[in-house]
């Protein structure tokens, strides 16, 4: 197993397939003409396919595939089919817009779960914050993944002053839909204009949501980075990812790799190893993966702190969230 000198058991990666995208969300991609890797600087399926089977030799129970957009890389379809044959539980970040043309291959590959990133449910504001038109083909993918069986979790940014006036609306939204909806404290990454007080908080948020809602907590899973809430008869959920005021790092099991094959051991951490190169060159790439876990700070990457509020963000070295993978 993958354990880090705080006892802390890494079972779960997170797979970015491409730093591409055909959205421009302005807190994941600093600018609309954003230099993307060359092709040959991107892990190949067949790459993919090996790294992720010596993780899973590692104890990796579970894979996340992310982006960027996961479903616009022209392989993703045989990239799904591969790693579905590997065991473990196979899942996907997307943002939604080229669902309808995997329905088939979802299905194949037993891939039942899938989160779909969406800021908000008013159209125009949408097109404001992707800088694309995509809403209504959105909105129609969330129905049809519901429609065949799928597990649905939208991932909310909640920033104040663009969208906390919108919770009352997601969560209404739970109330015949089971959709379970995650919102997420804005967090700070290489160009995405991040400062403290765009962050609209997780007391925040349940403050705002209880003038409309009566709700519950939810037993929360072992390594479940989400605190999770029901209103009474509703068919879906809500939850608050509370990484800036309240961060989960003591039971953290997760570990990222990039689209360009560097590990990651933190999403805040300023260090990478370079896998890709390292299995291209014939190296040993386990031996990299556990010196990469064992030096995994004891939270937030070893360079933010709970203190948020007092946080700079052009003090955090990292890159941006699509470079990274979400």
């Amino acid at each position: 197993m993958l354990i880090d000198r705080y006892n802390r058991v890494h079972n779960y990666l997170r797979i970015s397939l491409t730093d591409n995208c055909n959205l421009r969300c302005f807190y994941c991609m600093p600018e609309e003409d954003y230099a993307f890797s060359p092709r040959e600087t991107l892990m190949q399926a067949g790459e993919i396919e090996q790294i992720a089977q010596t993780f899973v030799r590692l104890g990796v129970k579970k894979i996340r595939l992310t982006g960027g957009e996961p479903l616009i890389r022209k392989d993703a379809d045989g990239i799904i089919r591969s790693l579905a044959r590997l065991p473990v539980q196979l899942a996907l970040t997307t943002n939604g817009v080229r669902l309808h043309d995997f329905a088939a291959t979802f299905k194949e590959a037993g891939l039942g779960s899938v989160n779909i990133s969406l800021d908000t449910l008013q159209a125009e504001k949408f097109q404001m914050i992707t800088r694309r038109d995509s809403f209504r083909r959105v909105m129609s993918n969330i129905g049809l993944m519901l429609d065949s069986g799928v597990h649905v979790k939208i991932n909310a940014v909640v920033m104040a002053g663009l969208n906390d006036n919108e919770l009352l609306d997601f969560v209404a939204w739970t109330k015949d839909v089971p959709v379970h909806v995650r919102f997420i404290e804005f967090m700070p990454f290489a160009g995405n204009r991040w400062s403290s007080n765009k962050v609209f908080t997780w007391q925040q948020m349940l403050e705002r949501i209880s003038e409309g809602y009566s709700f519950l907590p939810l037993k929360a899973d072992a390594h479940e980075t989400a605190k999770a809430y029901i209103v009474p008869g509703h068919a879906g959920t809500f939850s608050v990812i509370s990484t800036m005021s309240a961060p989960f790092c003591s039971s953290c099991n997760r570990i990222r790799l990039t689209a360009d094959g560097k590990l990651k051991n933190c999403l805040f951490a300023p260090d990478e190893t370079d896998i890709l190169s390292a299995l291209r060159n014939g190296e040993d790439i386990e031996v990299l993966i556990k010196q990469n876990i064992a030096t995994k700070a004891p939270e937030l990457g070893g360079q933010l702190n709970k203190n948020f509020e007092a946080l700079k963000a052009d003090e955090v070295f990292n890159r941006s969230m699509i470079a990274i993978g979400g």
